[in-house]
């Protein structure tokens, strides 16, 4: 009996609900403005038919695609079959990358792959001195550049403060994919260099850190020292178009329990913030 009422009393309630309380519940979530994807190292030990099914499960529709998928020497056959099949599983192989470039001939290697995807941009690594070929190659074939921060590793680029003193103008086709998570390591304010270098930003890689300093590890997002808040707040801000990749460091034999935690956690922190 008790079963019986409990099931009229829910439908009582559904029955009092207004128009514009259904509209709230069936309306679209606040993190829809926010293109969430992930970081194609996160899966770094799964073949790619197992990364698209884990995105499928998540509702995430785009993937920043490492080279183990899709080689450097790839035809365009082979990236045509490629992206048919990230398209079978609603996910769009945005843009390609990290690729590292340690010489000219790196960096022309790397352009014509880019090339041949057809796509307007990727995220690459050059060494500091192939600034000025870099800007030519951007200059000749309208392919613009993601350069990614690594943080205090010794990688080039440890942050967003040297893309711009190398590069310096930002209409030159030469950006950032700036990763969140190397900015706090580096003890940066993340807010504020997303303020002041807005123009520089063609992605984003986020993920959360045990601690604010070079010992940092990438955690779940929420469990770290990262607050999301603010910088859900100030990309709203400054009209942010391009995508938030998650690039989950750790546990990379299985990563998903803590992708899905971290990928949920954004949605709800974006859902949450004005």
């Amino acid at each position: 009996m008790k079963k019986l009422f409990s099931i009229f009393t829910f439908a009582a309630m559904l029955s009092f609900v207004t128009p514009a309380e259904a509209q709230l519940v069936s309306g679209p979530r606040g993190s829809e403005d926010f293109k969430i994807g992930v970081a194609g190292y996160t899966y770094r030990s799964y073949k790619l038919d197992e990364t698209l099914a884990f995105l499928k499960s998540m509702d995430v529709k785009y993937l920043s695609v490492k080279d183990w998928w899709l080689p450097l020497n790839s035809t365009e056959e082979q990236m045509e079959a490629f992206k048919a099949k990230c398209k079978e599983y609603g996910v769009n192989p945005y843009i390609l990358g990290p690729i590292y470039m340690r010489s000219e001939a790196d960096v022309d290697r790397a352009f014509a792959y880019a090339q041949r995807y057809g796509a307007e941009m990727f995220i690459g690594v050059p060494n500091y001195e192939l600034a000025d070929y870099v800007i030519k190659k951007v200059k000749d074939t309208g392919i613009k550049l993601a350069i990614h921060t690594h943080g205090p590793d010794g990688a080039p680029f440890p942050n967003i403060y040297k893309v711009v003193e190398i590069f310096k103008d930002p209409s030159l086709g030469i950006g950032c994919c700036m990763d969140l998570g190397h900015s706090v390591r580096m003890g940066e304010d993340i807010v504020k260099d997303i303020k002041k270098y807005k123009e520089w930003i063609y992605d984003i890689h986020i993920k959360d850190e045990t601690e604010p300093t070079k010992k940092g590890q990438t955690w779940e997002m929420g469990r770290g020292v990262i607050d999301f808040r603010p910088i859900v707040k100030v990309l709203r801000q400054i009209k942010y178009q391009g995508v938030v990749s998650l690039e989950f460091e750790k546990n990379h034999k299985n990563p998903h329990p803590g992708v899905a935690e971290s990928i949920g956690y954004l949605r709800g922190i974006a859902d949450g913030t004005k």
